[in-house]
Parts: C-alpha cells; sequence; structure tokens
C-alpha cells in the first residue's frame, strides 16, 4: 500500500492530479453556497449550518477523481456539468443528515449543534427538504438520465432509512436486513457520485458500470469500518466513545456475527447484546466481551473482502494515479478495520 500524505478525503499522492482535485473542490465549496441561498434568510442560515460545519467532502470529491477516468473531463462543458454533479450528491449527502438527526434525537453533528437541537424538528425536517430539492433542481440541468439516476438513488436512501427504522421482520435474516440497510443508506450515493463524475467525465460505459459498483462496495465497507471501530478502538484513538452504537442498540456487523453463534460459551454475550445497555456496568462487560469474540476478527475479513472486490473492479481502468488513488482508498478501508 502507498503512503498516504494528502490531506484530502481521499488518498491523492500525483502532485498534478491532487491540485487538479483541489482547485475542483474549491469551487465546489463556493458553489454550495451559492445553491442554497434562499430569498429567506433564515432559511439560508438553516441550510447553511450543517454545511459550515465542515465536512469531508468526500462525495463530490470521488465525483471529481472518477471524472478524470473520461476523455474530457477538463473541458469547460464538461467541467461545469461534473462540478454539477458533485453539488447534487453532497446536497443530497447534507439533506439526508438533517433528517438522520431527527430520525436519531442527535444533539451534536461534526462537532457542533444539530439543527433539531439548536431549532427543532419541524426546521430540521424542513431544511433537509429545502436541501433535496435544491438537488433535484440541479439535476434537471444533467438531463434525464441523471434524474432518472438521482430518483433511483433517492429511493434507495429512503427505503435505507425505512429498513432501519422497521428492524428486520420474523422472517427476515437480521444481517442481510442490515447490509441491505446500509447499501441503501451509504453505498448508494457514493456509487452515484463514482457514475456521476464518469457520465460526464466523458469515460466509457465500461468504467462507468465499473466505477458505479465500485462506489457501492467501497461505500459499503468504510460504513462497516465505523462499525468495528466503535467497538474497537479507544475514545482517545477514534475521537468517539467505544460502544457508542452498542449503548443506542443499533445492530451493527460485529453485534451481527456475534449473535448468529452457537457456542455455549457465548450465552452470556448473547444474552447481553439481545437486552438493553444503557447501564454502565452491563455496557462494559458486553463491550469487553465482544472485542474478545472471534465476531470481531469475521466482521474485519467480510469489510476486507468487500475492498478487494471494490479494487479488483478497477482493472477496467487505465493505469495511472487515478486508479492508484481509488486502489488506495481501498486500502485505507481495509487497513482502518484492523
Amino acid at each position: 500500500m502507498h503512503q498516504v500524505t494528502s490531506s484530502l478525503a481521499l488518498p491523492i499522492l500525483d502532485a498534478d492530479l491532487e491540485a487538479r482535485l483541489r482547485a475542483r473542490m474549491d469551487e465546489v465549496e463556493e458553489a454550495l453556497l451559492g445553491h442554497v441561498e434562499s430569498e429567506a434568510p433564515f432559511v439560508t442560515k438553516a441550510a447553511r449550518h450543517l454545511m459550515e460545519a465542515g465536512g469531508k467532502r468526500f462525495r463530490p470529491l470521488l465525483c471529481f477523481l472518477a471524472a478524470q477516468t473520461g476523455q474530457s473531463p477538463d473541458t469547460p462543458g464538461d467541467q461545469a456539468n461534473v462540478r454539477t454533479a458533485a453539488c447534487v450528491v453532497e446536497l443530497t449527502h447534507l439533506a439526508s443528515l438533517y433528517h438522520d438527526d431527527v430520525m436519531d434525537e442527535a444533539a451534536l453533528r461534526r462537532g457542533a449543534e444539530s439543527a433539531n437541537a439548536r431549532w427543532d424538528n419541524h426546521v430540521a425536517i424542513l431544511t433537509g427538504d429545502f436541501l433535496f430539492a435544491k438537488s433535484s433542481e440541479l439535476t434537471a440541468a444533467l438531463g434525464p438520465d441523471a434524474v432518472r439516476i438521482q430518483a433511483q438513488t433517492f429511493s434507495r436512501l429512503v427505503e435505507g432509512q425505512i429498513l432501519e427504522t422497521l428492524g428486520p421482520g420474523a422472517e427476515d435474516d437480521p444481517l442481510e436486513h442490515y447490509l441491505r440497510v446500509v447499501a441503501g443508506k451509504t453505498g448508494s450515493l457514493i456509487a452515484t457520485s463514482a457514475r456521476y463524475g464518469a457520465m460526464f467525465g466523458g469515460a466509457s460505459e465500461e468504467v462507468v458500470e465499473a466505477l458505479t459498483e465500485y462506489g457501492e462496495r467501497v461505500g459499503v465497507a468504510f460504513q462497516l469500518s465505523d462499525d468495528i471501530l466503535d467497538v474497537a478502538s479507544e475514545s482517545v484513538e477514534s475521537g468517539k466513545t467505544p460502544g457508542t452504537d452498542l449503548r443506542e442498540g443499533v445492530p451493527t456487523l460485529p453485534v451481527l456475527f456475534a449473535l448468529r453463534s452457537t457456542d455455549p460459551a457465548d450465552a452470556r454475550l448473547r444474552e447481553l447484546l439481545s437486552g438493553e445497555l444503557t447501564d454502565d456496568a452491563l455496557h462494559a462487560e458486553a463491550l469487553g466481551l465482544l472485542r474478545a469474540h472471534p465476531a470481531m476478527a469475521e466482521a474485519r475479513e467480510y469489510v476486507v473482502g468487500e475492498a478487494a472486490a471494490a479494487k479488483e473492479l478497477l482493472a477496467a481502468l487505465p493505469e495511472g494515479a487515478v486508479r492508484t488513488s481509488l486502489e488506495d482508498f481501498a486500502d485505507v478501508v481495509a487497513d482502518r478495520s484492523s
């Protein structure tokens, strides 16, 4: 694996490529502020709230990087379309965060007060709707294919949220249900980010399809690696309290693997994971048992396999800085879970 030195959300080691991407990201940052401006000052303030709190801007960056696989990513017309597409995916992502925070009753987002905590749920929901509307408005300028893709992506995002809220049914496999949730809520938009970039950069259909599936797989793997870090990392390392998902009763990948165990020695862990873990002592016991359980290695193996499958798809791309950067990102996803 290459040594990662870039401060961008993706590992970019080629200096010329990194400079081009930085310039594009600066353009997107400025464009985003303009796209969320409303005639009503309060709407503008609410819509810019999370945007100004920061974020990796991973989706627009992936969009720009994927565009570099095409024949014409830097011509004025295609460059404008790629920039618009990059804004579409980031606005869609931001909109989903406003709604997620309401669903989760979150008080913080990106280290800042969430919109629902600062104002109320009504404001947060309507601001998310406003951002979704703005992303749709921009998508219309990209043509009917882009509109269709955005509509399908939005459907998957919403379906993923609904499935997560409802939980698995009596006849559903909990692990399959969870993986479907992650694919809908996370994988779908990252896949579209790569797809839009390749499409509007003038890439071949083969490359567009490969990057779409790459985005889906690496996006899912990235989310699943977060599941592992939530259990394995100390707060000083990860910047978050260990076992947050565990305490909130969120069934993540290591938990679901552990619950599948039929080993009598795991009875206590299964009992803990099947109940509430708001009590500090019970939470600490469950976290300790889960960290030592083979489910952690099984979860890591699953993430590594998804990252490897994502890398294999990049064989459709020509060798060079873009392909290397995408391969390195898959490596980062795999390594961060170990």
